[in-house]
């Protein structure tokens, strides 16, 4: 039986099966056959949940960069790695074959190491969704430096505290990035930022939007002339199987975001084999991921995963909207994309348009869609089954987080059935368990809990950058020897499970997992502000939007203006996908008579349920409450 193809369900119940049993069988087997490797591993696997320590194939030695590169030339060097679709669709679009993206990211690596960076350094790469995004984040790979992405739509002060945290003294960005009908300037942002990171002592510069920059001199240098000198190999630097691969930065609930650790074999074996089976890729087929490499799911699904299966996949500079709302069916239509995976919010917003836009385009090529970020609800379900997949393609709704690395809980097309708002089974190797409130494992169907995983797989993040404390704290400490996913989730009579949605205090707007202490935190900053409380409300786009309850220090102020002003700092200090939808002045905030906030009942009145609102008799001002309700904004 070859394990790496999954194709029945038989052979699905089979493989996890053994998967569960022999866990270190399994994926020593899977490692060992698909994978290049420069020496084989001492132990597959050493864990303890409780000191959040995992670690596979260790001893292990490789380059990842081999594996989606290297290992493709002698076969398939003229087949087209990555199709890269501008933003504005009059430009061209343009194939970069495997032999050409190896011949680049050699190039970047070198332009790297000539800048004096080495094994282990931290690289942080600020650029908008164009080919050397993809380039970069190899060439560090390839050269042993540890990636950080930063998502091109956060701000300055939000990239500065990303780049002091891992302590990074290179940036790469660009002149400027298009979006839609927008240009934004990347290089004023980051020489914002850099104002607050002294440790910065080298800017490259790629030209994408040819606008007149400011040049800071010893600091920054244009890129352009740098690749063209640079030789088109460079060796690829030797891995340890446990070294760091990258970092990247997810929202948490508390305090500043928190530095993911990927590492480099785990990841690499997982996000391939996920991809592969997941998205039933086979030989010649187009794949679109819509996500920015910004997010994990552009590491693993758009990079990683697809080229180490030596895919052909695509990147997307633009936005789902412009020219027109037709943009995705055309780029389908024109690459005859087969795997096609997206976000809900942008299904929601397409919907929304109803179905001119996709009359008339041939879309016949979709074979399979996918879901990410969030759970999708059931009206956007069939709407996607209906439109674009016309009832003939299955749909992936595919539940993970940054910290997991890959997918953990999915449908696979053909083998194991969708099921509208479930994301289904576990995949292979994965073993999920519901926990009720006083810790127990909850062994019945028909029931919702607390989502842990209670064996770790390949891809789980190894710790948080420079806090390993904290990753236990967070990650380790609810449960015992558990991985506690921060999720609520239901599980029926057939063992499907459904995201019910996150239990602490994180917010998913738009299939981004924002923090709300964080922005409680930059809203009090305002000289008028006493304090905040900040909780989501039901979208129909976004699916999640934010509601921000503010309480001034003299309610006399209240205005527009205020409201703006509050808004500009949120975009100011973290990033325009953080503003708040809603924002109501209060005379108090509800709270318990220790001063905890009363955030539940907060929730209740931004959803418009005030029949649910519990007891509020033992609040310490059950009257807040009320006045909260009759200045409640619909």
């Amino acid at each position: 039986m070859d394990k790496y193809n999954i194709s029945t369900k038989d052979q699905y119940d089979s493989i996890y099966k053994d998967s569960i049993n022999d866990p270190e069988g399994f994926w020593s087997e899977i490692a060992l056959r698909n994978f290049s490797w420069k020496s084989k591993w001492k132990n597959v696997l050493e864990w303890d949940f409780n000191h959040a320590k995992v670690e596979w194939f260790k001893g292990a030695k490789l380059n990842i960069t081999e594996n989606c590169l290297d290992r493709h030339l002698e076969s398939n060097s003229d087949k087209t790695a990555i199709i890269f679709e501008p933003n504005n669709p009059n430009e061209s679009s343009e194939k970069i074959t495997y032999r050409s993206l190896f011949e680049r990211v050699c190039q970047m690596s070198n332009v790297l190491k000539d800048k004096g960076v080495k094994k282990g350094d931290r690289v942080c790469i600020y650029l908008p969704m164009i080919p050397e995004l993809a380039i970069t984040v190899l060439a560090c790979a390839r050269i042993g430096a540890i990636h950080s992405v930063v998502f091109a739509g956060f701000s300055a002060s939000a990239l500065s505290t990303r780049i002091n945290d891992c302590e990074s003294k290179i940036v790469i960005t660009s002149d400027g990035s298009y979006r839609g009908n927008k240009t934004i300037d990347l290089k004023g942002i980051v020489d914002d930022a850099l104002l607050d990171a002294e440790i910065v002592d080298t800017v490259l510069v790629v030209n994408r939007i040819n606008s007149k920059i400011n040049l800071i001199e010893g600091r920054d240098v244009l890129l352009r002339p740098l690749l063209e000198n640079a030789e088109k190999f460079c060796k690829a630097e030797v891995m340890d199987a446990e070294d760091p691969l990258f970092i990247l930065y997810t929202s948490g609930s508390t305090g500043k975001p928190k530095g993911m650790v990927h590492s480099c074999g785990g990841y690499m074996v997982y996000t391939s084999y996920t991809f592969k089976n997941i998205f039933q890729y086979k030989k010649n087929n187009i794949y679109w991921c819509t996500a920015d490499i910004g997010w994990i799911t552009g590491h693993s699904y758009i990079l990683y995963g697809p080229l180490a299966n030596c895919a052909t996949t695509v990147m997307f500079e633009g936005v789902p909207s412009y020219p027109d709302f037709g943009r995705f069916w055309d780029i389908v239509e024109k690459h005859k994309v087969n795997q096609f995976y997206t976000a809900p919010t942008a299904i929601r917003a397409l919907a929304k348009q109803g179905t001119s836009y996709i009359a008339g385009k041939d879309i016949s090529s979709l074979k399979v869609l996918g879901t990410v970020g969030e759970p999708i609800n059931e009206e956007a379900w069939h709407w996607y089954d209906k439109n674009i997949g016309k009832g003939k393609c299955p749909i992936v709704d595919t539940w993970w987080q940054t910290e997991t690395g890959g997918v953990l809980i999915s449908s696979i097309p053909g083998i194991i059935e969708a099921k509208p708002t479930f994301a289904t089974l576990p995949f292979i190797g994965v073993q999920p368990v519901l926990m009720d409130n006083n810790s127990n494992e909850i062994s019945e169907s028909d029931v919702v809990g607390r989502l842990c995983i209670k064996f770790p797989w390949p891809s789980i993040a190894r710790t948080i950058w420079g806090d390993h404390k904290r990753y236990v704290d967070t990650y380790f400490s609810t449960f015992d020897n558990m991985y506690f996913t921060g999720d609520g989730a239901y599980k029926d009579s057939h063992g499907n499970f459904r995201i019910t949605g996150r239990v602490d205090d994180v917010i998913i707007v738009s299939g981004h997992n924002l923090g709300t202490a964080p922005i409680e935190d930059v809203i009090n900053e305002h000289n008028n502000v006493a304090e905040s409380a900040i909780v989501g409300f039901p979208h129909e786009i976004k699916g999640n939007a934010l509601y921000g309850f503010v309480t001034l220090k003299n309610s006399s102020n209240i205005s527009e203006n205020i409201k703006n002003e509050i808004n500009k700092l949120i975009s100011d200090k973290i990033g325009p996908i953080a503003k708040l939808d809603k924002i109501q002045f209060t005379e108090a905030l509800p709270k318990t008579r220790s001063g905890k906030i009363m955030r539940r009942i907060l929730r209740k009145i931004a959803a418009n349920d005030f029949k649910n609102l519990g007891d509020i008799s033992t609040l310490l001002n059950p009257e807040a409450v009320q006045a909260i309700i009759e200045n409640h904004i619909k």
